[in-house]
């Protein structure tokens, strides 16, 4: 079969899209010449290169395109979703097992917001998945300072703009409201940066905690905190239609 569109990436990046090796022990390979594309060693970290339609080798060893894997993870707050952090803060590579450290997250979770986290190889999985024309739902369960009411409703779903950015919700379910706090269903198909955060703040309700209990078809459940377990690739037939090179 074939692909219907591809992307080309940096050299040093290629391995870690179809998840054979990270960023890191790529370019170590790149600079220290063991790595050959297409029957050639490259020691340019920044060439070009489309990664499925390429053959790589190392030290004259074919390396072949693992399984793909889509895991889904029970992520803790206080935690961050980059491979390595540089002021030191944990990660989730730090929870996962070793062999779960080739895999990507599908978009983050910042810091402080728990709940379900995606991480796959699979880089046509994740641009599905995130791409906001595919309007894939994520689903947060919210609590904010303050009594949240009809009219908060309303103008989240309306959106709010927010330092030159428009920003808003798909949909709200208020599922308790007093004067000290409220608890929210939020759901929204983008994810800007921090957005739910900024939506909450500028209606004068700031977050306190926030969940991550659903992604598309993907639900968190009962799935213990730190936890992962291995999910099936998306069902939806606009991600079926996508042809694959042999």
């Amino acid at each position: 079969m074939k692909e219907v569109s591809h992307r080309t990436v940096p050299l040093e990046r290629a391995l870690s899209k179809l998840g054979i090796a990270s960023r890191t022990e790529t370019r170590t390979w790149i600079l220290e010449g063991r790595l050959s594309v297409n029957g050639s060693v490259v020691q340019d970290t920044s060439l070009m290169v489309e990664p499925e339609r390429c053959n790589f080798a190392l030290d004259g060893t074919p390396l072949k395109i693992p399984e793909f894997r889509l895991i889904l993870f029970h992520k803790p707050k206080g935690i961050v979703c980059t491979q390595n952090d540089p002021d030191g803060k944990p990660t989730i590579y730090d929870i996962l097992p070793q062999e779960l450290h080739s895999l990507q997250a599908v978009g983050r979770l910042d810091r402080y917001t728990s709940g379900l986290l995606l991480l796959t190889n699979n880089t046509r999985c994740s641009h599905f998945l995130t791409d906001p024309a595919n309007k894939i739902l994520r689903t947060y369960i919210a609590e904010v300072r303050g009594c949240w009411g009809a009219n908060d409703s309303e103008r989240a779903l309306a959106g709010i703009l927010e330092q030159g950015e428009k920003l808003s919700v798909n949909s709200v379910e208020i599922l308790k409201s007093s004067g000290r706090e409220s608890r929210l269903l939020l759901s929204l198909c983008e994810g800007k940066n921090r957005e739910l955060r900024r939506i909450c703040k500028a209606l004068g309700h700031e977050i306190q905690k926030l969940k991550r209990v659903a992604y598309g078809e993907y639900v968190l459940g009962y799935l213990p905190l730190g936890e992962w377990k291995e999910v099936k690739l998306p069902s939806s037939d606009k991600f079926l239609k996508i042809e694959f090179l042999p």
